[in-house]
């Protein structure tokens, strides 16, 4: 049984060593400044932040990659995950866009990053600068979503300060407490 199991391990290891031969393609395209999303968009300097840390090694033709790019079959996993996700979504490409297209993908992402389903999880093992706190997660899906209403992404999308509510003074005659008010029809 000894010699089976040497048999194994050295046909799983000559096939290992065979695989690093096949690498993946870590040439980034070309970026062209005219179409990509920061010049297009010119979003606040955190935004831009969160966007490079959380969104742009698979989003974007500004790809870095790590050391462990350089090993198969991990490699090949990770480089698939590129290639969907610039197919996906590709922020170096943003200003090829129609308008509509570009809306509808701010909107996606600002779904995918408010979900928790952007940045991957998996990604985030080995990349802990782009784990998004909660409030990096509001604002970055809010941001998102206000650039999806625009629906012209060409121009910069302007943010707009909360303003508190009015408040209700006592003796107001437009009291705003009809939430309470039964609905059921049944008398009291």
């Amino acid at each position: 049984m000894s010699k089976w199991i040497k048999w194994v391990g050295l046909v799983l290891l000559v096939v290992l060593l065979i695989m690093q031969f096949f690498g993946i393609d870590k040439e980034n395209p070309a970026v062209d400044p005219s179409v990509e999303f920061m010049s297009v968009v010119n979003p606040p300097q955190d935004i831009a932040d969160m966007m490079k840390a959380a969104c742009y090694d698979c989003h974007s033709h500004e790809t870095k990659y790590p050391w462990y790019t350089n090993i198969a079959p991990l490699s090949w996993w990770i480089g698939h995950h590129i290639e969907e996700g610039r197919a996906e979504l590709n922020f170096s490409e943003w200003g090829n866009y129609p308008a509509d297209k570009a809306a509808h993908k701010a909107e996606e992402s600002g779904e995918e990053v408010e979900e928790k389903h952007m940045p991957l999880k998996s990604y985030l093992i080995t990349h802990s600068e782009a784990k998004l706190n909660d409030e990096q997660i509001e604002r970055l899906s809010r941001w998102f979503m206000a650039l999806a209403d625009t629906r012209d992404v060409t121009e910069r999308v302007r943010e707009t300060e909360v303003q508190p509510a009015p408040s209700v003074e006592e003796g107001d005659e437009h009291n705003h407490n009809h939430d309470h008010d039964d609905h059921s029809g049944h008398n009291h």
